[in-house]
């Protein structure tokens, strides 16, 4: 393991043979001490023009979060995504009043209520609801429908912890609502886009749903019928002194 003296957080990798889940070690004081020297490099590197987003992955606390988004201003990001844990949206208040950076969160959200408040009020830039999540494609419409008058535009969620079929979901609804920002999207393994196979295309940054009806995506019960279940967990982070903290 890194020492924690250099590394904001720390990987323990798990034992092959268990099946807990793997722990990564947290320390927020030395990620906000190390995320906009982070970005300043890359922006020395790439220069201004590249698009760059980050995921504080609701590990920081409303005033950290304002303090990180304000460090992180001469870097103009796309956005800083889940800053702080938005049940309790009115905190998201108090990280607009410190910095400009855009502002995402939403891909754990259930319902337009989770995010009424944060939309209303402007308290957020873009709003990362996912199809699968958020009552399929006609309530993340509803969602989009009132996001577009506050100006606030989509940026759904897309990691591949969703099924292709969630993939093309997503990127029809993309294509149905005026406030579009951007669709996140991870390439899926190289078997499960043959249990799924799909008509959507992704290359040179654009995604493109194809020419087949519906979503454009089938299963090969055949082939998934190899691939049996295997217990998979999101990983336990503890802070240095070992007591549990926010995934």
């Amino acid at each position: 393991m890194p020492s924690s003296a250099t590394k904001p957080f720390a990987h323990k990798a798990a034992c092959p043979v268990s099946t807990a889940p793997v722990e990564d070690a947290w320390s927020s004081e030395l990620y906000l001490n190390f995320v906009p020297r982070l970005f300043e490099r890359l922006r020395k590197e790439f220069g201004s023009d590249l698009h760059l987003l980050h995921d504080a992955h609701h590990r920081l606390t409303p005033i950290e979060a304002g303090r990180l988004g304000k460090e992180l201003e001469p870097y103009h990001l796309f956005w800083l995504e889940d800053p702080t844990p938005a049940e309790l949206q009115e905190s998201f208040r108090l990280i607009r009043r410190h910095t400009t950076t855009p502002l995402a969160v939403g891909e754990v959200f259930n319902s337009i209520y989770d995010c009424q408040q944060l939309i209303q009020e402007q308290l957020i830039d873009y709003i990362r609801t996912a199809v699968v999540h958020a009552g399929g494609i006609s309530h993340v419409r509803k969602i989009a429908s009132l996001a577009e008058i506050y100006q606030v535009r989509t940026g759904c969620h897309g990691a591949t912890d969703m099924s292709p079929v969630c993939s093309a979901a997503a990127l029809h609804f993309d294509l149905s609502v005026p406030n579009f920002g951007i669709q996140e999207y991870m390439r899926h393994a190289n078997e499960t886009d043959r249990v799924f196979p799909h008509a959507y295309t992704f290359a040179d940054g654009m995604m493109h749903p194809g020419d087949t009806p519906g979503l454009g995506v089938d299963i090969d019960e055949q082939l998934a019928s190899k691939y049996p279940y295997s217990r998979a967990y999101l990983p336990i982070n503890r802070k240095l002194d070992g007591t549990m903290h926010s995934w």
